[in-house]
């Protein structure tokens, strides 16, 4: 009893030397809607936080009536909004929101903001199975976020969709089938060789249905004129790889890290690229970044010192022990790392994340928590 109390008293000071604060951001069962999944967060210049999610209207489920929905922060995330609905699919799926701020287009010297998402008309393993279609849209927000453009349909540029007796346009001898966005944020580069570039990481199931689900693999696509056109990257060479975010590092190069949907390895996917993430150096397991099967964010701190942080639930059989991480390396080494919450528990007590630089020092965390019940905000001084 002395050990676990104890230990007990320990992660209390460790929490609160580096918690700053914490706050509920969206609250299953409230505002219309009975669950609140898949978090994505970002700043403005203007130092406002957006916190973007799924708004599930019926049940907790993947697919459904789902819409995307935000809040807004004007205080670093010490209080939220009204909540807003920002896309939906009629009484389909609207899902996988990806926002990003494009501080680089001339036309638009405030910035604006992209809101990349998917649509779907059927379940994922229907869409797996070839019985269904997603598709890729954006809408964009010159005003921060408080209105937003009609929706674009960019399917026939980033995915690869053999349906011909549903939609010739997206006839594409690929048999791409379920697709999606990152869960999380997009990235945009911010200087060097690929200034500008937007990369939206994504991943698709190729062909019928395989074994430990093979047919899946992560790649991305990204835009150099700010909407207008967009290409499609490489695909990563690790079968199973699936859900994934990107960040910038050094050097004009890109890292995806991607879920193993696999689960034969129990730890997080990294690719390198040193072409904008149009293709890729290197994919390799990162045992370091141990990983339940689930989604992880990671982030640019200081592009220049090399240092990134990652977050994710850092556990090999539950989806539990949230956990933030920080390399000096530009992810080659793993050497802080901090536990922001956790429970004794077989639930999935913290689940998905995104990561957003408030400043220096500091980071937020928008997170699932409690199996799903709530999406809090908590904000981390880590050094």
């Amino acid at each position: 009893m002395k050990k676990i109390f104890s230990n007990l008293l320990f992660l209390f000071f460790f929490a609160a030397s580096f918690s700053q604060q914490s706050a509920p951001v969206f609250v299953s069962g409230s505002d219309g809607y009975k669950s609140f999944r898949i978090p994505a967060i970002i700043n403005l210049p203007n130092g406002d936080l957006l916190a973007f999610c799924e708004g599930r209207v019926n049940n907790a489920g993947d697919f459904g009536h789902v819409n995307i929905v935000m809040k807004r922060s004007t205080d670093k995330g010490k209080t939220w909004g009204q909540l807003q609905t920002v896309a939906e699919n009629g009484g389909l799926q609207a899902g996988n929101p990806a926002p990003v701020a494009d501080l680089t287009d001339p036309s638009y010297p405030d910035g604006r903001v992209f809101l990349f998402y998917n649509t779907g008309d059927n379940h994922e393993a229907e869409v797996r199975n070839g019985n269904g279609l997603r598709e890729a849209w954006y809408k964009t927000s010159t005003d921060n976020g408080k209105t937003w453009s009609e929706a674009v349909n960019i399917t026939a540029q980033v995915h690869r969709p053999k349906q011909p007796q549903k939609n010739a346009e997206y006839n594409f001898a690929e048999d791409w089938r379920s697709f999606a966005n990152t869960p999380g944020h997009a990235m945009q580069f911010q200087d060097g060789k690929y200034k500008g570039r937007i990369f939206v990481a994504a991943n698709h199931s190729q062909g019928a249905p395989q074994k430990s689900f093979t047919d899946y693999i992560a790649n991305g696509y990204y835009t150099d004129d700010h909407g207008k056109t967009f290409h499609i990257s490489d695909n990563v060479g690790i079968p199973g790889s699936n859900e994934s975010m990107a960040t910038e590092l050094n050097g004009s190069k890109l890292m995806l890290n991607s879920r193993n949907q696999k689960g034969d390895v129990r730890a997080r996917i990294v690719s390198i690229s040193s072409d904008g993430g149009v293709t890729w150096d290197t994919s390799y397991f990162d045992k370091a970044l141990i990983d339940p099967v689930n989604e992880g964010s990671i982030l640019t701190i200081d592009k220049k010192k090399n240092i990134i942080a990652f977050c994710n639930a850092a556990d090999t059989a539950h989806r539990n022990n949230l956990t933030l991480r920080i390399s000096y390396d530009d992810g080659k080494t793993w050497k802080k790392k901090i536990l922001i919450d956790s429970a004794d528990s077989k639930k999935d007590y913290t689940a998905y994340s995104d990561l957003v630089k408030i400043s220096k020092n500091i980071i937020g965390i928008l997170y699932e928590k409690d199996n799903y019940k709530e999406m809090v905000f908590a904000t981390i001084k880590w050094r």
